[in-house]
């Protein structure tokens, strides 16, 4: 668009040439393409108005600022809000259904797989990578095109309120709440609070739109409240789930099968992962897609198509051995769940397991790394190494007499893994803020 439209759609003071053509966005310097418009972030730590000048050197077209700068520019009062009223200017323009996605776990995921399952409606516009807080999530909709025919949002939350804010402008039709988990305890205090911040959207959906809910989660009665009087649809493996999974299997370490139902209406799919945790994401697609009218199979049969983003049960070798690369992040149930998809693999060889500290649990903290420790120690692994304080102190506890090997960062985990030979295989997770797949030696990964 130009810089005149892109002034007129932020509600906002234009001091550049309006005919000035606008190709994209950046919020760092550093990832500036020419033609990019580049948004100056007040961080915590970082004030992108620093960073302007550079991004004019990198080919910046203009930039959106809170504060006068020199060179081509649009003046906002408030950048998240003047995005916002971007995005909300151009969700106005689309009459298509948006399926908006928030949990505590397995979002970036669950939002690949809706894609795929939405795509015999035609072109599928989603959120690109993990772009879902207040700054990027406006920036999917300048990608809108006459043939979109669907939009799945991505939603993150930091706290109360932000949801809320993603929905006002996205206006989802379709919510699906993949669970209510433990991260960002720090910020919401308890669970209740995490139940209460992700059930912005389902507030936010419209009187016919459609929640889409996981019927074993511990806070479905009170998410299923929230949504009312709205229609509610449930995924799960459980018969009271309206769609159901009735079967998991991992056919190899990079695909498994499932089948299911949608109400009395079967289907099946494989998938292009393993991970029973994952596959129960599979199952809140097919309904969102089943929702929106796309028939059960059809939308399994594409979600083969799915693309993970690296680090969600990523399949690596090394010297013959398996690495399952699940370090996005972790939380206790993605935690377990991952262990459990490690125990479960029927490959003869030895089994290992490198993890790392969870971050944002709170006052929580303790108690989840003394479960996981009690976890860990009683699945027998043939090897365990436990990187971070939090492992460290409350978890090694909890072996007993076998204690783990232990380290402070990712540098342990080269030495670890000299012990592992061919057909071995080996569970690396921890938060991102760890990035322990730095520390598996470069020359070895392939």
């Amino acid at each position: 668009m130009t810089a005149s439209e892109l002034a007129g759609r932020l509600q906002s003071e234009l001091f550049a040439s309006p005919e000035i053509v606008v190709t994209g966005f950046a919020t760092d310097n550093r990832e500036v393409k020419p033609g990019d418009a580049f948004l100056a972030i007040v961080g915590a730590r970082v004030d992108g108005h620093e960073f302007v000048a550079q991004a004019f050197e990198a080919g910046a077209g203009l930039a959106v600022v809170e504060r006068p700068v020199s060179g081509p520019h649009i003046l906002v009062d408030n950048l998240v809000k003047a995005l916002a009223r971007l995005g909300a200017s151009l969700r106005d323009s689309f009459s298509g259904p948006v399926v908006g996605i928030t949990g505590s776990a397995g979002k970036t995921t669950t939002k690949e797989l809706v894609a795929s399952a939405l795509s015999p409606l035609g072109e599928i516009l989603k959120t690109e990578g993990n772009r879902n807080t207040e700054f990027t999530a406006p920036l999917l909709w300048p990608q809108i095109e006459p043939d979109t025919a669907a939009v799945v949002v991505e939603m993150s939350m930091r706290g109360f309120g932000h949801i809320a804010h993603l929905a006002a402008f996205s206006r989802p039709t379709v919510g699906i709440v993949t669970n209510i988990g433990h991260s960002h305890l720090e910020t919401v205090g308890n669970r209740d609070g995490i139940a209460r911040a992700k059930g912005e959207l389902l507030e936010a959906l419209p009187s016919d739109g459609t929640a889409i809910l996981s019927r074993e989660d511990d806070y479905f009665a009170a998410l299923q409240s929230i949504a009312r009087p709205r229609r509610v649809v449930t995924f799960g493996a459980s018969p009271q789930a309206d769609c159901r999974m009735i079967s998991y299997e991992a056919t190899g370490w990079e695909t498994s099968r499932i089948k299911g139902f949608y109400f009395d209406l079967p289907w099946e799919a494989e998938l292009p992962f393993i991970g029973r945790h994952l596959a129960m994401n599979a199952t809140a697609a097919v309904a969102a897609a089943a929702v929106v009218g796309v028939a059960p199979q059809e939308a399994a049969a594409n979600l083969i198509d799915a693309e993970l983003p690296p680090m969600r049960m990523e399949i690596r070798s090394w010297r013959g051995a398996t690495l399952l690369m699940d370090n996005y992040n972790a939380a206790p149930g993605s935690m377990l769940a991952a262990l459990e998809t490690l125990r479960e693999a029927r490959e003869p060889g030895r089994k290992f397991v490198i993890l790392g500290d969870m971050r944002e649990l709170g006052d929580y903290a303790a108690e989840a790394h003394r479960d996981l420790g009690k976890r860990v120690a009683n699945l027998k692994f043939d090897g365990v190494l436990l990187i971070g304080p939090l492992l460290t102190e409350f978890a090694v506890p909890e072996f007993g007499r076998h204690r783990p090997e232990v380290g402070e960062d990712a540098s342990a985990i080269g030495e670890f893994l000299q012990r592992v030979r061919p057909g071995d295989s080996v569970l690396v997770k921890g938060s991102r803020a760890l990035e322990l797949e730095k520390g598996i030696p470069a020359e070895e990964q392939s």
